[in-house]
C-alpha cells in the first residue's frame, strides 16, 4: 500500500473552523496530488473527510476502482446533527447532493457500522450492496493496555450535539461525590460555565497523550446525544478507551450494540437519559469488580471486531472483492 498525502488540517483542533484558507489549501493539495504521476496501483481508496476529493480521485484514479471511505455524511453532520441547517436550505440541500455525488462516484463506500451503511445507501438512493462496514478501530501504538486508574471519570469530545454534553452534566450534578474530567471544546462549550463542582474541564489534550489519559482514568464516557446520527456511531473515544481496557459507559444504541454488550463490555444508558447515566456513574464509582470486568470484556470486544488485525484483514477482503 502507497499513502499520497499532502497536510491540509493537522494541528488545527477545530478542522472545519478554518474558513476559506484552509479551502484554498485542500484544493492547492489537490493540484499537488494530481500533478503525480503514480499510475501503479489496484485501488484508489478516499479517507475522510473526502466528500469533495471524489472529483479529483476520479481524474487521479483513471478508470481504476476507487473505494470511499467517509466516516460521517456531511448533510448528516451539518443539518441533522449540529442543526447548523434547515433540511431544506440551500446549504442542506447542497450538502445532502455533495454526499450523494460522493457516494455515487465510488465503486464502493465503507461505512464504520451498519447502521451508517443503511442511511448512507437511503441518502443516496443507492444499493445496499454499494456499501460495505468495517469498524473505526483505534491507533494502537498510542491506545493500548493496561488500564491504571488513578483519576476521575474521563470524557473527552469536541462538545458537539452528538456528545451530549448536557446530559453528562445534568448526571454530574445528581452525583456530586463523582469526580468527572471534561477534556475538549467546541461548539456547546458555553454550557461549561454553569459545570458543577465535580467537573473538571481541561480545553484540550494533545492526541500524542491521549493513551496515557485513557489508562489513567477510572471509567470513559462515550456519547450521549439523542440524535439520529448517535444511534448510528461508535465514536472514536470508545474505540480508542476499549483499546487501553479502560471500562466505558456510553449511551445504549443500535450502533453500539454492533460492538457492545451491556454490563459485559460496557454500561450502556438510554441515551439523554441523565438519571440513567447518574446512576451508572455511582454503580461505576462504587464497584471496582464491575468496572475491571467491563474493562477486561471491553478489551476483548477489542481484539475480536476492532483491533489492527482484524481490519487489516478485513480491508484486504473488501478489496479484493471489488478486484
Amino acid at each position: 500500500m502507497a499513502e499520497r498525502h499532502v497536510p491540509v488540517w493537522e494541528d488545527d483542533e477545530h478542522k472545519w473552523k478554518a474558513g476559506l484558507g484552509a479551502l484554498a489549501r485542500v484544493a492547492k493539495a489537490e493540484l499537488e496530488l494530481l500533478r503525480r504521476d503514480d499510475a501503479d496501483f489496484d485501488v484508489l481508496v478516499v479517507g475522510y473527510p473526502g466528500q469533495l476529493d471524489l472529483p479529483a480521485a476520479k481524474r487521479a484514479a483513471r478508470g481504476k476502482p476507487i473505494v470511499f471511505n467517509p466516516l460521517v455524511s456531511l448533510w448528516d453532520t451539518w443539518v441533522s446533527d449540529r442543526g447548523r441547517f434547515t433540511p431544506g436550505s440551500a446549504a442542506g440541500r447542497t450538502l445532502a447532493r455533495i454526499d450523494r455525488a460522493a457516494f455515487r462516484a465510488a465503486d464502493l463506500v465503507v461505512a464504520d457500522t451498519e447502521q451508517s451503511a443503511a442511511f448512507f445507501a437511503e441518502l443516496a438512493h443507492l444499493p445496499r450492496r454499494h456499501f460495505d462496514v468495517c469498524l473505526v478501530g483505534a491507533e494502537e501504538r498510542l491506545f493500548h493496555p493496561s488500564w491504571t486508574p488513578t483519576q476521575s471519570f474521563l470524557f473527552v469530545g469536541k462538545l458537539i450535539p452528538l456528545h451530549g454534553l448536557e446530559t453528562i452534566l445534568a448526571a454530574a450534578r445528581l452525583v456530586p461525590d463523582v469526580t468527572i474530567t471534561v477534556a475538549g471544546s467546541g461548539q456547546l462549550e458555553a454550557l461549561l460555565d454553569s459545570r458543577p463542582p465535580n467537573v473538571e474541564w481541561i480545553p484540550w489534550i494533545a492526541y500524542e497523550e491521549l493513551g496515557d489519559a485513557y489508562r489513567n482514568a477510572l471509567c470513559a464516557l462515550g456519547i450521549f446525544g439523542t440524535s439520529a446520527k448517535g444511534a448510528r456511531v461508535i465514536p472514536n473515544k470508545v474505540f480508542q478507551a476499549i483499546a487501553c481496557g479502560t471500562p466505558v459507559i456510553t449511551a445504549d444504541t443500535p450502533a453500539a450494540r454492533e460492538l457492545l454488550t451491556d454490563g459485559e463490555s460496557a454500561l450502556l444508558v438510554p441515551p439523554g437519559d441523565a438519571e440513567a447515566l447518574g446512576a451508572a456513574l455511582r454503580r461505576a464509582a462504587t464497584d471496582a469488580e464491575l468496572l475491571a470486568r467491563i474493562g477486561a470484556g471491553g478489551r476483548n470486544a477489542y481484539d475480536q471486531h476492532a483491533s489492527e488485525g482484524v481490519l487489516g484483514g478485513r480491508w484486504r477482503s473488501m478489496l479484493e472483492r471489488l478486484l
